[in-house]
């Protein structure tokens, strides 16, 4: 799910809205795939009672399916950040950001990946954002990101960027 939000046009407020904002949610099969728990515990209790069952399997099913949505990881650029998961870089330190998708994403997560590279890649998320670490003092020379919409996020890291520039000035 993404949720792309422009700036609003006053000078205070534009540093607080959301340029970008995806949550990495889990894909439909590995969700069905989750709510195979239900009749597993059911029939591991049915000799109990029936009907304790079909309850505690109901239970297991949303529960795992709702910590595998609430535990995805979030991508957002907003105040001048990429936060991708837990970590965060000033979009002033990273270059020009590169969607790529089909065969060059495909690339991109396994024979291309480079070992000094930061990543969040999730199964069933194909396309990929990858950036570049300009900063000199950072060991970690890119950052490979999943992405439903690679263009929204290279567009918002390239937006973000410009936008620094200008308050730097």
């Amino acid at each position: 799910m993404q949720n792309t939000v422009s700036s609003p046009n006053s000078a205070s407020a534009a540093g607080a809205a959301a340029v970008y904002r995806e949550r990495l949610s889990p894909s439909l099969w590995l969700l069905a795939s989750a709510a195979i728990a239900a009749p597993m515990v059911s029939l591991v209790f049915v000799r109990l009672d029936p009907s304790i069952a079909l309850a505690l399997g109901a239970i297991v099913a949303v529960g795992v399916i709702a910590l595998l949505i609430a535990s995805s990881p979030v991508v957002e650029v907003r105040d001048g950040m990429l936060r991708a998961g837990r970590a965060r870089i000033e979009v002033e330190l990273l270059g020009e950001p590169a969607a790529l998708t089909g065969d060059e994403a495909k690339a991109a997560r396994g024979a291309g990946l480079d070992p000094r590279g930061w990543y969040l890649v999730r199964g069933g998320i194909d396309p990929v954002v990858v950036v570049p670490v300009i900063d000199p003092d950072d060991p970690v020379s890119s950052w490979t990101i999943s992405t439903r919409t690679p263009d929204r996020l290279a567009a918002a890291v390239v937006r973000a960027q410009i936008t620094q520039r200008s308050r730097g000035r």
